[in-house]
């Protein structure tokens, strides 16, 4: 194929009265090729493909649809119905062609920066160390498109109220809010529907319409959109993560703040270098400007109080002013905890740090309540501890046993089976353990009357019991299978009358 520009060289050399053989010469072009450029005009020529098999696109959409888009079967129906052979990469062609299986691309709308046009949302998780520890953490950036303003904060979870909590938080430190917020098709605001088809759950729009804006979703599969989001994630990652250590969320949410709010408040953002301080005091002008006492975002929880006066709140204990046992109203903020009895607020409390668990709050300025909530959970690491420094063959025996355990009852059995070692020799416990490994036995019914048998026996060993292995094929087991199960009751009570002797 002779390319565009070849083409018009020769024929404008043609024109200019060189003859063929000499073009043919100098560019290395045969002559018949010459003349057919020549009588083209030197233009490009528009091949159009002709097929051997015409499909009606008509046909091809119907049969797309009838089978859900899946071509293989369209396929096999345009062979087998409608008695037309066509080759499977052909038929994927037309429907590449005619826009059924691959529809056209729409082209995103370039937006220009106006002062105060539009605001962008959006999160992004990130693996994070705290304290040593890596930790998932969602980061949740709020940006002003044409200052470039931007306020970071990471959260272990995030929800409707948090992202409530997050706008709230951003929009009070600006004091200014843009008419317009660009998202993602984020079930958080939006009720269904896709792009400017969207529509937005009625919390969350009459949750933005107290801050002067609406929520906008982007079209499918156009995130860059919100490219001005996008690339602050970016900087996120290879700005504020590098070289930074956290100790706690605490920590980092601090030091994200003064990254977000005066670090990068004071850098030239961009291809325009544009600093954001100085973009903002222009854009002011052009933002809504929010009331100074913007109520907080806030759950609401019936909670009832305990014998000792505390409400258990996110594993922990919140102590609630008075003697009676009423029911609770409790405001959860974004920070904080207000305690409501009869529309009236007894009690605010600070919410604890990130991963504080089973602590007991009250009151700064009041006396400490005389009684507190028992811990009710009852560990047996120690007594598990205990068991296993005894011999080796305890604790092969306790991984064993313990498989099979699980929760409240692993607890229970560990209890037991330190108890039944505190009533007997450690060289009897050992003992029965050992036999009780070889058999595979986990009762400690079972275990206890293994160790009086030892007991009745002195030093003597006790019988090894042979096993048949083939017991279950035998007749007599299959027949007598069917039927209730032996009480052995009585033999518990012999047992129990020589233990009196």
């Amino acid at each position: 194929m002779i390319d565009a520009e070849k083409r018009k060289a020769i024929f404008l050399l043609h024109q200019e009265g060189v003859g063929s053989k000499q073009i043919s010469q100098q560019l290395r072009v045969s002559r018949n090729t010459i003349k057919k450029i020549i009588k083209q005009r030197g233009a490009m020529p528009d091949t159009v493909r002709s097929d051997k098999i015409h499909i009606d696109p008509e046909l091809l959409g119907r049969l797309y649809t009838k089978c859900d888009g899946y071509v293989q079967r369209v396929h096999e129906k345009l062979v087998e119905e409608e008695e037309i052979q066509v080759e499977y990469s052909t038929l994927t062609r037309m429907l590449r062609e005619t826009d059924i299986s691959r529809p056209p691309k729409q082209r995103c709308d370039e937006v220009p920066d106006k002062p105060g046009a539009e605001m962008q949302h959006d999160t992004s998780p990130y693996d994070v160390k705290l304290g040593g520890k890596l930790t998932r953490v969602i980061a949740s950036l709020l940006y002003m498109r044409y200052s470039k303003m931007r306020y970071l904060k990471f959260y272990r979870r995030f929800n409707r109220f948090k992202m409530k909590c997050c706008f709230h938080e951003a929009l009070m430190f600006w004091k200014y809010a843009s008419e317009l917020c660009i998202i993602d098709n984020t079930n958080l605001a939006r009720l269904r529907g896709i792009g400017a088809n969207a529509v937005m759950v009625p919390e969350m729009k009459a949750f933005a319409e107290q801050y002067g804006f609406e929520y906008r979703c982007h079209e499918r599969g156009h995130s860059n959109r919100k490219a001005g989001e996008e690339r602050g994630f970016w900087t996120v990652e290879t700005n504020f993560f590098p070289g930074r250590q956290f100790e706690s969320l605490e920590d980092m949410n601090e030091q994200a703040f003064v990254w977000a709010t005066e670090r990068m408040h004071h850098r030239r953002q961009g291809k325009t270098r544009v600093i954001p301080a100085e973009a903002f005091e222009f854009e002011r002008a052009y933002l809504v400007k929010l009331p100074p006492y913007l109520p907080a975002p806030y759950l609401a929880h019936q909670l009832g109080t305990d014998q000792y006066g505390y409400i258990a709140f996110n594993a922990n204990y919140y102590w609630v002013p008075g003697t009676r046992r009423d029911k609770v109203t409790v405001l959860e903020y974004d920070d904080r905890l207000s305690i409501y009895q009869k529309r009236k607020c007894i009690a605010e409390y600070r919410l604890p740090a990130d991963g504080v668990k089973n602590e007991k709050f009250s009151p700064e300025g009041q006396p400490k309540p005389r009684y507190h909530p028992k811990y009710r959970k009852k560990p047996t690491a120690e007594e598990e501890k205990r068991l296993r420094a005894m011999d080796q063959v305890v604790h092969d025996y306790l991984d064993f046993a313990l498989k099979h355990k699980a929760g409240t009852g692993r607890h229970r059995f560990v209890r037991q089976l330190f108890a039944l070692a505190r009533q007997i020799s450690s060289q009897l416990f050992v003992k029965t353990i050992r036999r009780g490994l070889h058999y595979g036995i986990t009762e400690l019914s079972t275990l206890r009357r293994i160790a009086l048998l030892y007991m009745n026996h002195g030093d003597r060993m006790l019988p090894v019991v042979d096993i048949d292995e083939t017991f279950m094929k035998r007749e007599a087991y299959l027949d007598g299978c069917l039927t209730d199960a032996p009480d052995f009751s009585v033999y518990d009570k012999l047992l129990e009358d020589n233990d009196d002797e």
